[in-house]
């Protein structure tokens, strides 16, 4: 009995911490994306994981689930507010039905002639007043992270603007690439990033618009026969947690999150055009897609037939927050070339 009774006495001994009190669980948070690990945010994800518990010592617990595990595109907001988890990554047209429709700015074709450019944007006022927008529909914003400028896709060449005619784009929800692609004569179909490949391959859709790691990470590139190199928009996530959990965390908890954040933010800042270059070099290599990089004369028709969809979304964006983008952005682009985005 004595015997017994020490081992009981060890056993709860074993479940206290220093001074006696009861070791407690670590904090869990789930952060779910839709995209696949080897992607620019599936590592900067990963990243996160591991120096947020890092950081705090084991104190939190993050569960990274890539590839639509838990939800879809138009689920994973919804399941934030609700804390069915607690960390998203979302792209950021997914504010606009929140009725946070000026983060569709961000989806503007040819705004963002450089990455400065688009810097100057994200981590300035023009970006943090966004996120402090989020604050009334229960959401915390932590960071804006790149996946990069985007490449069109489909099964004919598409050189010029009058070669999208006809032809049924995908795109994710956003006004303002609907718009983008009326102008060049596309019919523009909203679906969820995880049905984007079996759409392309059953020829639902036509083509599509991605970043290059997206695309080869999706394995779109086995459905698609054309790539042009167009850089004509960005595509960019925003860090966001669910805001009442946020609020509830211990202060210095908090802090070394957030410090883990801006380092897994740094991180994917490296890797987002290098991945991107990597992945359409492996798109060529399959010799599957025929990749065309548009010439100067080419991008400038595409700029023209482009450009007027900025007037045409003021009403929903708002002119005062365009302008103030244009004014930025000018401030700090040097004249255009290829090799700028």
């Amino acid at each position: 009995m004595r015997i017994k009774a020490l081992l009981a006495a060890f056993a709860v001994l074993a479940g206290l911490g220093a001074g006696g009190v009861r070791a407690q669980p670590p904090i869990v948070i789930k952060f779910s994306h839709v995209v696949a690990p080897d992607t620019p945010k599936g590592q900067a994800a990963e990243r996160f994981r591991v120096l947020a518990e890092q950081l705090t010592h084991g104190r939190v617990r993050v569960e990274v689930y890539p590839n639509s595990q838990l939800y879809k595109d138009k689920e994973e907001l919804e399941a934030l507010q609700l804390g069915a988890v607690q960390m998203l990554a979302p792209s950021l047209a997914k504010f606009a039905p929140l009725g946070v429709k000026e983060f569709e700015a961000f989806d503007l074709p040819y705004v963002f002639p450089t990455k400065a450019a688009l810097y100057a944007v994200t981590e300035g006022p023009i970006g943090k007043s966004l996120l402090q927008k989020l604050e009334s529909k229960g959401i915390t914003g932590l960071a804006y992270w790149d996946n990069g400028f985007k490449v069109m896709s489909a099964n004919r060449p598409l050189h010029t603007p009058a070669d999208f005619r006809g032809l049924r784009m995908r795109i994710q929800g956003s006004k303002v690439l609907e718009a983008q692609m009326r102008a060049l004569g596309a019919i523009p179909e909203v679906l969820a990033f995880s049905d984007v490949y079996p759409a392309l391959q059953a020829h639902i859709v036509d083509g599509t618009e991605n970043p290059p790691s997206n695309m080869y990470t999706q394995k779109m590139h086995d459905v698609q026969k054309y790539v042009t190199v167009s850089n004509h928009g960005y595509l960019g996530y925003a860090v966001i947690v669910n805001k009442k959990f946020w609020d509830g965390l211990p202060r210095d908890i908090r802090e070394e999150l957030e410090q883990a954040m801006r380092e897994a933010t740094a991180f994917e800042k490296t890797i987002a055009q290098r991945d991107n270059d990597a992945a359409l070099e492996a798109i060529r290599k399959t010799g599957k897609t025929k990749i065309h990089t548009l010439t100067p004369q080419e991008q400038a028709e595409w700029r023209q037939v482009l450009l007027p969809v900025q007037k045409q979304v003021e009403g929903r964006i708002g002119k005062d927050l365009i302008d103030a983008i244009n004014r930025t952005t000018a401030r700090v682009t040097a004249p255009m070339t290829a090799r700028a985005w």
